[in-house]
């Protein structure tokens, strides 16, 4: 087995344990659109607390890779995947909290 798919079973075991339903093919477009930074210990996981963090999701991943103008949305979008993954879940893996975004955001169609 591959260390991306290592990473793959990772994130789908997670979501199970959180009990979140997913799609096993966008999710590993998503985690491939990630690239090396999954790999990295510190760029893998999401701070649901810092406030910094959140702008970078916002502004590198939504506006800039999918391309949605800044609005309320997209806060709200951010909110509720943070509330998904659980406030006090430690483990906020970036391609799961992406992955999210993507189907909150009705965005798979750029997968």
């Amino acid at each position: 087995m591959s260390k991306f798919d290592e990473k793959i079973a990772l994130y789908q075991g997670e979501m199970t344990k959180l009990g979140l339903s997913f799609d096993a093919d966008l999710l590993t477009a998503v985690t491939k659109g990630l690239g090396p930074s999954i790999y990295k210990k510190d760029a893998e996981t999401v701070s649901g607390s810092d406030e910094k963090e959140l702008a970078t999701v916002k502004n590198n991943f939504l506006i800039k890779k999918l391309g949605l103008s800044d609005d309320d949305k997209l806060d709200a979008a951010i909110a509720s995947v943070m509330e998904k993954v659980g406030k006090s879940n430690r483990n906020k893996y970036r391609a799961i909290v992406y992955y999210l975004l993507v189907k909150e955001l009705g965005q798979e169609s750029k997968y």
